[in-house]
């Protein structure tokens, strides 16, 4: 029997496009169009894509599509305001049950990244189009599969440089080097819960970064990394249990009422 494909959400805040023609030229139907599309051309029938915007109703994540979600992708930047908190609760929910969540560009600011980190997530950054190199320094992972090189570059782009305020990560896979002389980590994974969570840092709404063939790769691969392994049900939420492992003496029997709550 084959494999059922990986169902993946394309969350964008989708509003840069609407209001900058700057931004319009270079994605005219929305950044999410782009990834949607870059992630169907690497992984072909492997993958069932949609996407979601912020600005339909619940910002397109009814429970009934989060429940259908495997791996959802995340790009925000000027309305992280607006995303409601209920929202953002239920998208950690089903990070922590299993669904892969990745967080692109200056989604480092988002709610939900913020939530999971448990951080500031802030960084410095500089927008001047600069020529930036990302440098694998895990060759090895999943997420590096097919790259022909140690490294990649953008010719343009927005600077982001360290300090960057996030929990050590489990996994570090690039690390960026700007013209200015910025490093950043631009490459890291964490798990929280069963769900695992992949932070990549190209993305920049004025430069064509999301068309560049080895960005869509990283993203199509870090799809397949974050999909659900396991279909067992999460069980982080803590339970009573009633009946004991090994027998215990009378003595010890604590009353139930002092545990009510």
């Amino acid at each position: 029997m084959a494999a059922r494909p990986i169902r993946v959400t394309v969350w964008h805040e989708f509003r840069h496009e609407k209001k900058h023609e700057r931004v319009r030229s270079v994605y005219p139907d929305g950044m999410h169009v782009v990834m949607k599309q870059g992630i169907e051309k690497n992984l072909g029938n492997a993958v069932k894509v949609r996407t979601a915007t912020l600005d339909e109703p619940q910002h397109g994540l009814t429970d009934e599509v989060l429940a259908d979600t495997d791996v959802l992708t995340w790009w925000g930047h000027a309305a992280h305001g607006e995303v409601q908190d209920a929202i953002v609760d239920k998208v950690q929910q089903r990070v922590l049950e299993g669904m892969g969540l990745i967080v692109l560009h200056s989604g480092h600011y988002s709610k939900i990244f913020r939530k999971l980190m448990g951080t500031g997530c802030g960084l410095r950054w500089r927008e001047q189009a600069e020529r930036e190199i990302l440098w694998c320094v895990n060759p090895g992972h999943p997420i590096a599969d097919g790259l022909n090189d140690e490294k990649f570059e953008l010719a343009h782009t927005e600077m982001y440089g360290e300090l960057f305020d996030i929990p050590t990560p489990d996994e570090l896979i690039f690390i960026s080097w700007f013209e200015g002389g910025e490093v950043f980590r631009s490459g890291c994974t964490w798990t929280r819960g069963k769900g695992k969570v992949f932070y990549f840092r190209p993305g920049h709404e004025t430069f064509p970064i999301y068309y560049d063939a080895n960005v869509q790769r990283v993203l199509a691969n870090g799809v397949k990394w974050a999909a659900p392994s396991s279909s067992t049900a999460y069980a982080g939420g803590g339970r009573n249990i009633t009946t004991p492992l090994a027998p215990i003496a009378s003595s010890h029997v604590v009353d139930p009422s002092l545990h009510k709550h």
